[in-house]
């Protein structure tokens, strides 16, 4: 089944569950985003509904349902494949956990509409009769192209402090600008994000970071006074001056925000958040290894970086894996600087590693935003693309059986051994068994004189 086919089942679907409802004699519209983006002539990726059917209803009306949070009046209702949830129409008490209403009052689509986030994302749409309904100017912003909370500004961050990066995102997303009330109360507000847990913040971060424009969230995020609050360590690349000759386009920070929009021209979408983070976080370390010696220096500030990223990949936390990936990337992304220098078993062994694509679009756009020198990008890839897998990655001439074989006991000479053997494989300067052993032998006597 194609996409396009798949998304149009998905809609279908959508509108069955609000003919059921509305057999059943309830009212269902769909409802938020799904909304915004049909007005935006955009193929919504999901449906909510809203309706005035009490989740007990709805767990009666359809057979597969889970009561993701029937607290707040919400049902997960699960119909050919897809999920959809199906909330019913409702008014917000207090917010003492600035996440969850204390108390939910169920009401009409005015009322739901009003507790909402966003006038963009508070517009309902009758999928049965046509029909649009706007209760908060949703349509109006969508034209002026505009982020703006619904209400009180100040009133909707603080029943969910995580809605001020999520304003920075939508406001990416569509290339819109934030509403003048809506920006200064974040600027007001912008410490309380601090109270949001890691992982929303994380995840949210992420979807700025890999969707069109990154760089212009990250400013956004620092005009709001979020991003201190949040990445302190990126905040404190401003102003850090760098040597002209290599970096004409300003400081630290300037680069980086350069960085992420030659990442983002660069592509549709950056679907590696590993990358995008590393892209963030690539010249960190470089304002606690500032030094004026013969000219401005960041000695060592490539493994610095990669340590202070690991504390920050733990801060949000993300995965050992993309920890992982990310240090590994920060402390790599010079390595490309004199490729054309290198032994060949290094590069093969740099090309074997399956972080190498994203290293070498780090090193890429890290380039372009600096003295646009691609000259040891090109030679890397256009050796990277000429290589067949197995000269990548050959299989082994002889293993640890093999030296074992040859009388010499496990340990640490192992390693070493194997190691040399591979570089000569991947030189080409042995590449048959017979060679291999012979080599081994011959470092066995050199290691043991």
């Amino acid at each position: 089944m194609t996409k396009i086919a798949d998304k149009n089942m998905l809609k279908e679907t959508a509108i069955g569950i609000v003919k059921r409802l509305r057999a059943s004699g309830f009212n269902a519209l769909f409802a938020g985003g799904c909304v915004r983006d049909m007005l935006m002539r955009s193929v919504p990726e999901d449906y909510d509904i809203a309706t005035d059917a009490r989740p007990d209803d709805i767990l009666k009306l359809f057979k597969r349902t889970v009561p993701v949070g029937i607290h707040y009046g919400v049902v997960l209702v699960i119909e050919n494949g897809f999920e959809f949830e199906v909330a019913t129409f409702r008014s917000d008490g207090t917010y003492t956990d600035g996440r969850h209403p204390d108390t939910v009052t169920f009401c009409d689509a005015r009322g739901d509409a009003l507790r909402r986030d966003f006038t963009i994302n508070g517009m309902f749409y009758d999928p049965i009769d046509d029909k649009h309904f706007d209760y908060v100017g949703g349509r109006d912003d969508l034209n002026a192209r505009l982020v703006r909370a619904i209400g009180d500004p100040s009133e909707r961050f603080n029943e969910d402090r995580l809605r001020m990066i999520r304003a920075v995102r939508f406001a990416c997303r569509f290339d819109y600008n934030i509403e003048d009330q809506t920006a200064e109360s974040i600027k007001k507000l912008y410490d309380k994000i601090s109270t949001v847990s890691m992982e929303r913040t994380r995840d949210e971060l992420r979807k700025i970071l890999t969707g069109p424009s990154p760089h212009t969230g990250i400013k956004m995020m620092d005009d709001l006074n979020l991003l201190n609050e949040i990445l302190p360590e990126v905040t404190a690349m401003k102003g850090v001056r760098q040597p002209e000759n290599y970096h004409p386009e300003g400081d630290v920070f300037t680069h980086t925000l350069l960085t992420l929009s030659e990442l983002s021209a660069s592509r549709k979408s950056v679907d590696s958040w590993e990358l995008a983070m590393a892209v963030l976080l690539h010249d960190i370390g470089k304002p606690v290894t500032f030094e004026i010696a013969d000219r401005i220096r960041f000695n060592n500030h490539d493994n610095v970086g990669a340590e202070m990223a690991e504390k920050i990949c733990e801060r949000l936390r993300m995965s050992n894996a993309e920890k992982e990936r990310i240090t590994w990337l920060i402390k790599m992304h010079l390595y490309l600087r004199h490729a054309q220098q290198m032994r060949i078993s290094k590069l093969k062994r740099l090309f074997a590693h399956e972080g190498y694509p994203d290293l070498a679009e780090l090193y890429k756009v890290d380039s372009l935003a600096s003295t646009g020198d691609l000259e040891d990008y090109n030679f890397c890839q256009d050796m990277f693309e000429e290589l067949q897998e197995e000269e990548i990655k050959p299989e082994p001439l002889i293993t640890g059986n093999d030296l074992i074989a040859l009388g010499l006991k496990p340990g640490p000479i192992f390693s070493k051994i194997l190691d040399t053997i591979k570089d000569d494989q991947l030189e080409q300067k042995i590449t048959t068994k017979e060679e291999a052993l012979k080599r081994a032998k011959e470092l066995v006597s050199i290691e043991s004189s």
